[in-house]
């Protein structure tokens, strides 16, 4: 089942995560803002993976001094989708 995620990051250059999910994969991500190469770079990277994987490699990794980056906004925004789909998992 095909799903897409829009998130609006906090703290980063990119300004909004469209993530298109097949179940628990990584099936593409379109970043609006940011660094163009870095943000293709890591869309090509994670594109595929399971949304555990990426959570576990990103997450907690800092831009310079601020206290967040692109990596650990996309990891944040999936861990909320875990998060999220235990609980209707559970009910």
């Amino acid at each position: 089942m095909t799903e897409v995620i829009s998130y609006t990051t906090s703290g980063t250059c990119c300004k909004l995560m469209n993530i298109e999910l097949d179940g628990d994969t990584i099936k593409d991500i379109e970043f609006i803002g940011g660094c163009n190469g870095n943000l293709q770079g890591i869309k090509n990277l994670v594109k595929g993976m399971k949304l555990e994987e990426v959570v576990a490699k990103l997450k907690g990794i800092k831009c310079g001094t601020k206290p967040t980056s692109c990596p650990d906004q996309l990891a944040q925004c999936l861990a909320a989708v875990l998060e999220e789909k235990q609980k209707t998992a559970v009910v």
